[in-house]
């Protein structure tokens, strides 16, 4: 049977004809799982981290690559991907990444040296990139507008969830299995997800096929590779900086040159033009950097300023994923009925006051004020985050799923990238060499705590100005 082509019109007719309840409801079962996992794995790597280190010996450099490999090659291929999974197959490319995770997280759990672990990551990496660029355009794809937001709350209710379950079944999971057993579960559930996606995933969601902006891939990856390698370490020396400045103008290059292309991976002139879809961006960009390092920031004081013990200290930073995880398919379910820029808005400014409480933390702040004040936060973020999604995937034709997808993702880790080197800087200049435990650390620790969160506090407001800056978002209402 000969291909059809594929149209504006048909690819519609594409995406309708898998509107069913049922296959929305094992559509969301598949992406809630796959958002589960990705969070899951990266706490539980983190905590496995030293016995990794104990197994192989290798310096801490070489372990933080184990972390920072990953990050990266996600973030440098997800507009990549979600732009050629537009082209040719949402559903095509998250299985053949899902495949490359299960084949990536084997390599992983059987690698006989650091080095390989570390290509390893790498590779899991742009697996995750394949998987995540096309997960949630797929969701909205299936899901019908008016209901869109209940199922991206419940989608971000399973991010949270592995967030929450990441240090106690992790740490659970290498105290039994060692650090690999976390690579076998891992391994486990893309098994699963395999099986489900191949069995019970009907239809594909594909757009027109057009020549493939090769030299767009090429200074997208390169740009965003130094741009985030630069930001994680922008204080530790020449190197992260030249590298921060070169992706920096990469990054213009390849802006300019997409401009100008006949077929983009990215559609700059219309992307420009889409108000709601810029500011909602802006708004993630800054929310991440905002808010991603206060969990780093209130491990450090709970352990040394509060001398807390590390299962505590972790217990209590968990209140703010588990308010998010339980409030945010309530938030998704108000977004499709209450304007996102509002609850948005409200969320951040939320998020906002719970950072200025915190700059007034001192060596005698009660503990029930802290485990309060993360659970507001927790709601302001709730408020936000689902809201905020439903409002970027609302914004845009249903052929740039994909792309708008991986560019929120982008915004996501670039935000967490800023918030750390934030943190780098603040502490670079007021902390020097200071160690843990030495004299002057706890003092030095608090003034570069109320500075960090000073700084976010401004950067929330921002965010609040661009929330509400987004205007009117287009629902679709046209495919209902």
């Amino acid at each position: 049977m000969k291909k059809k082509e594929i149209t504006s019109n048909n690819f519609k007719e594409v995406v309708n004809m898998e509107r069913s309840n049922s296959q929305t409801r094992i559509t969301l079962v598949i992406v809630m799982i796959t958002s589960f996992i990705t969070p899951f794995i990266s706490n539980a790597i983190n905590l496995a981290i030293p016995s990794i280190g104990i197994e192989f010996g290798g310096n801490q450099n070489l372990l933080n690559w184990v972390v920072c490999g990953f990050l990266l090659s996600s973030a440098a291929f997800l507009l990549p991907f979600g732009r050629l999974a537009d082209q040719f197959g949402r559903k095509k490319i998250f299985l053949i990444g899902m495949i490359f995770l299960a084949a990536s997280s084997l390599a992983c759990a059987l690698a006989t040296s650091l080095v390989a672990l570390v290509y390893f990551r790498i590779l899991q990496g742009i697996a995750s990139a394949m998987i995540f660029s096309n997960s949630m355009a797929i969701l909205t794809s299936v899901v019908p507008p008016e209901s869109r937001g209940k199922a991206l709350g419940l989608n971000a209710a399973a991010t949270y969830i592995g967030l929450s379950c990441g240090p106690v079944l992790g740490g659970l999971i290498t105290s039994v299995f060692t650090w690999r057993g976390v690579f076998y579960f891992n391994l486990l559930i893309a098994l699963i997800i395999i099986v489900m996606t191949v069995w019970k995933l009907k239809g594909e969601w594909i757009g027109i096929a057009t020549k493939f902006d090769i030299w767009g891939i090429i200074l997208c990856i390169a740009a965003q590779v130094l741009l985030l390698f630069g930001l994680t370490a922008l204080t530790n020396g020449l190197l992260y900086q030249v590298s921060f400045a070169v992706g920096i103008l990469l990054l213009i290059v390849f802006f300019l040159y997409e401009k100008n292309h006949s077929n983009p991976l990215i559609p700059i002139e219309s992307i420009i033009k889409n108000r709601p879809f810029v500011f909602s961006n802006l708004a993630t960009l800054i929310n991440y950097s905002a808010t991603f390092a206060l969990s780093f920031m209130l491990s450090l004081y709970l352990q040394t300023a509060l001398k807390i013990d590390t299962a505590t200290s972790g217990l209590i930073l968990l209140v703010q994923p588990i308010i998010m995880a339980v409030l945010s398919p309530v938030t998704g379910t108000l977004s499709d009925k209450i304007k996102p820029a509002v609850l948005a808005s409200l969320g951040m400014g939320i998020s906002a006051l719970g950072l200025f409480f915190f700059i007034f933390l001192s060596t005698q702040t009660p503990i029930v004020m802290i485990i309060l004040n993360l659970a507001f936060i927790g709601l302001g973020f709730a408020l936000f985050s689902s809201p905020n999604t439903n409002a970027i995937m609302s914004s845009v034709d249903r052929t740039l799923y994909g792309v708008a997808s991986s560019i929120m993702g982008n915004m996501r880790l670039l935000g967490q990238s800023i918030s750390i080197a934030i943190i780098s800087l603040i502490t670079s200049i007021l902390m020097r060499n200071l160690s843990i435990g030495s004299a002057g650390y706890v003092d030095q620790l608090m003034l570069s705590l109320r500075t960090a969160f000073i700084i976010f506090v401004v950067l929330c407001v921002l965010g609040v100005l661009a929330s509400l800056a987004r205007g009117e978002v287009n629902r679709e209402a046209e495919e209902n």
